[in-house]
């Protein structure tokens, strides 16, 4: 199987809503979009198994796929939220199609989380089953990243080389905090049409309903003000 330690370059990601990711990183929060008018904006799921969802999924979300070869799983990585990215990571073939099936095990459990259990068939994203859980868990029943502390104080990894079993375990375990942890309930769905992007929302007042100020949330404030010009 072929494998892979670095990506060249960040490949283009979809998100629920149709959305593509761009490759360039800044050091504000969240992954740069490119909506369907070729508007770029940054969303901020809020956690790392959320992340992973943008790269495609089940149903329709299967035109979006950008997961086909380690280097893609790689250029994911180091645009996630994951700091810092191992400096050594490798990845197979057989990692990337375990992480396709693992995120879309996880876009069916948080779909599920927020619309009550019925899934999205306008998507055809099905609700999910036990199946779905069996498959988080014996992800991160894997030994997942080893963090370390370097003698400058600053966070990394353990030394050697990182698998993409080890990355997985990692995602499907922070899945499994977000979903039986305090957060739970503030897992949603952008209120924009036709926008599924989910997001776990950490404000303090837990008011958010958008994917993104500067995308969805701009979109409903200049609809507004239209109509309040015609009334």
């Amino acid at each position: 199987m072929g494998s892979t330690s670095r990506a060249s370059a960040a490949q283009g990601v979809s998100g629920v809503s149709g959305a593509s990711q761009v490759s360039e990183v800044s050091d504000a929060s969240g992954i740069r979009l490119r909506s369907h008018s070729g508007k770029v904006y940054r969303f901020d799921p809020g956690a790392l198994c959320l992340e992973l969802l943008v790269t495609g999924g089940p149903g329709a979300l299967t035109r979006y796929e950008v997961l086909h070869t380690p280097a893609d799983l790689v250029a994911w990585v180091e645009q996630s939220r994951l700091t810092p990215t191992p400096p050594a990571l490798r990845v197979t073939a057989d990692d990337v199609a375990y992480a396709r099936r693992l995120r879309d095990a996880l876009t069916r459990t948080a779909v599920s989380r927020v619309v009550g259990g019925a899934g999205l068939p306008e998507l055809g994203i099905a609700a999910a089953d036990t199946a779905d859980l069996d498959l988080v868990n014996e992800a991160a029943a894997r030994p997942p990243l080893a963090p370390a502390i370097g003698a400058d104080g600053t966070r990394g990894w353990a030394d050697g080389t990182a698998t993409g079993a080890q990355l997985l375990s990692t995602v499907a375990r922070d899945a499994i905090d977000l979903l039986t942890g305090p957060y739970a309930q503030r897992i949603r769905m952008c209120a924009g049409d036709r926008c599924y992007l989910l997001y776990v929302d950490t404000s303090r007042p837990g008011r958010r309903r958008w994917c993104s100020m500067e995308h969805c949330g701009n979109r409903h404030k200049v609809r507004a003000h239209r109509v309040r010009q015609k009334s």
